[in-house]
């Protein structure tokens, strides 16, 4: 690969606001690529490090090769709501790409899986500050997916290798 160019740290800014841009604009490989170039030069920028994650959940339609770093860098985040709610967002947007999938197994992988972001979001609707209520309109969203397509709760209530680990 040909070396990649550094951003200065007075661009970070700039970098930020284009890479929202490119996710607003679905077009999530573009803006996976400036959060990379962020982290490269500050690792520890959170709206990156959480732009990284929303950028690699954008792709799942399409690609869930970058789940396992998605995973990652969630259960890296500084505090543990922001571990516990972004966790969540990962999971339920794979659950979420199974739905549209076409293998018999999909149903059940995605009912697991947004079942556990509903479990991740309950965790984090517990640690949030007062007057966020990210977490809780997630969980709606979630409910609200597990009865438009009929889920019940599995049987058996094991997980299915996606979900997180604490």
């Amino acid at each position: 690969m040909v070396a990649l160019k550094k951003l200065t740290i007075e661009g970070i800014d700039r970098a930020l606001s284009k890479a929202e841009r490119y996710r607003l604009l679905d077009e999530p490989c573009e803006a996976e690529s400036i959060y990379r170039d962020i982290l490269e030069l500050d690792p520890h920028r959170r709206e990156a490090r959480i732009g990284l994650i929303l950028a690699l959940t954008d792709q799942f339609r399409v690609d869930l090769g970058g789940a396992t770093e998605a995973r990652a860098f969630a259960s890296e985040l500084e505090d543990e709501y922001a571990r516990s709610y972004y966790s969540g967002v990962v999971t339920e947007r794979l659950g979420r790409a199974h739905l549209s999938r076409e293998i018999p197994t999909s149903g059940d992988y995605a009912n697991r899986a947004i079942r556990e972001a509903m479990t991740r979001y309950e965790k984090a609707q517990a640690l949030r500050s007062p007057g966020d209520d990210d977490a809780l309109l997630r969980w709606n969203a979630c409910a609200r997916t597990l009865a438009r397509h009929g889920f019940q709760e599995p049987e058996d209530t094991a997980t299915v290798g996606l979900l997180m680990t604490e």
